[in-house]
């Protein structure tokens, strides 16, 4: 039996998730014919309260879209350090958009609105003009840290008082929602633009939706179709998100719980320096100095447990629903008895 953490991008479609793919009526999308892919796009935006949507084959694309229609070159986005878009898009900001980042130093992966004051720009000829913040939530590097919604309303404030875009990143929106209990229409009701990830948490094989505003979402299609992402027959795919919005959200507490099972257990281990707050289904911890990085994953390994390594001795799990209850009880005795 193996054991995956690295990700919760490793599930693989369930039955009925996979009964729901194969029946799903499907057209030319290029052409706006596939009605599943309608569907989902039309489901999605009544949920944030929104007039638009376009599925996306990945997050990235999604995320990319957003920031290049926020954007003309030069311009700047304000983001967090450890930012998925600064430090996991492969540079795309800089090679799509033309656009800089400007990084704030947060607490892991948010700031407060004023820090966002602090990072605008002066309107002088010789800055990069500052056009848009963008926020995670979850936030990865911050271990699955869940934004306080009274901070992004404040943020919003200054975003409208110096007419800049505000863009979340809600790869694992899904899971900031239920730990919070809070609900999709206040998120529709803040952010110009939303990217939502259904191959998470939420067990889907492929697929993001971008979600937005009239306004600035007219020219979606167009940037995605030059970044390649249009698809024909999508909706398979499409199919698979819909089954996700129905059944998988929820289920979404279980793999939190494990989390912080798994935490407590690290918590324990005197090989362990330590472990940061965990809120939602990721765990980072760092090992103390006298142990190696590698030499721990590939001990993990030889028990067929996969985690990552983020380098500096630090490391991530992630549960998701393809991690069982046995798999769990598993993990747990081997990180009981785990010697170095």
């Amino acid at each position: 039996m193996i054991i995956d953490l690295r990700s919760d991008t490793v599930t693989k479609p369930s039955k009925g998730m996979l009964e729901a793919m194969m029946e799903a009526k499907v057209g030319d999308d290029v052409f706006r014919e596939d009605e599943t892919v309608n569907q989902l796009e039309t489901r999605l935006a009544n949920m944030f309260g929104k007039p638009s949507a376009l599925f996306f084959p990945s997050g990235t694309m999604a995320n990319q879209t957003a920031i290049k229609l926020h954007t003309n070159p030069g311009d700047q986005v304000v983001c967090d350090k450890y930012a998925h878009i600064y430090n996991y898009e492969s540079g795309g900001v800089a090679f799509n958009s033309g656009a800089s980042c400007k990084l704030i130093d947060g607490n892991r992966g948010m700031f407060t609105a004023q820090q966002v004051i602090d990072a605008i720009n002066p309107e002088a000829y010789y800055y990069s003009p500052t056009r848009l913040v963008e926020i995670e939530n979850t936030a990865n590097r911050g271990g699955g840290s869940c934004w306080d919604f009274n901070e992004i309303l404040k943020i919003k404030a200054v975003c409208n008082t110096n007419n800049l875009g505000f863009h979340l990143d809600g790869a694992r929106l899904w899971n900031a929602l239920v730990e919070k209990n809070e609900n999709t229409k206040q998120y529709g009701d803040v952010f110009n633009t939303i990217s939502v990830c259904l191959s998470k948490g939420l067990g889907c094989p492929i697929g993001s939706v971008l979600i937005g505003d009239e306004a600035i979402m007219k020219t979606a299609i167009r940037i995605r179709k030059v970044f390649g992402g249009n698809m024909r027959q999508a909706g398979y795919l499409a199919a698979a998100g819909l089954y996700a919005l129905d059944n998988n959200i929820d289920r979404l507490v279980e793999d939190h719980k494990k989390a912080k099972e798994i935490g407590q257990m690290l918590s324990k281990l005197s090989i362990i320096k330590t472990v940061e707050p965990i809120e939602t289904n990721i765990v980072i911890f760092e090992l103390n100095k006298n142990v190696n990085e590698n030499s721990f994953i590939q001990k993990l390994k030889e028990k067929n447990i996969h985690i990552i390594g983020m380098g500096t001795n630090k490391l991530r799990i992630v549960t998701h629903l393809d991690y069982t209850d046995t798999m769990h009880e598993k993990f747990l005795e081997i990180l009981k008895n785990l010697t170095i």
